[in-house]
């Protein structure tokens, strides 16, 4: 039943991002900049983290 579930909400999202794509691209690009952006300050947080560690936590 959990399988199900997945299936059908990955679906429901793939079919939502087509629909965005399709009716706003511009706001679709701004979406896909945003998550980029997210991804990016995560990744420089953990590194900032791990430079903190490796100079002894101080």
């Amino acid at each position: 039943m959990a399988v199900n579930g997945k299936k059908l909400a990955v679906y429901v999202l793939v079919v939502f991002v087509f629909y965005v794509v399709i009716t706003d691209p511009e706001k679709a690009a701004d979406y896909v900049q945003i998550g980029f952006e997210g991804i990016s300050d995560a990744a420089k947080a953990v590194g900032d983290f791990f430079t903190w560690l490796a100079d002894g936590a101080h």
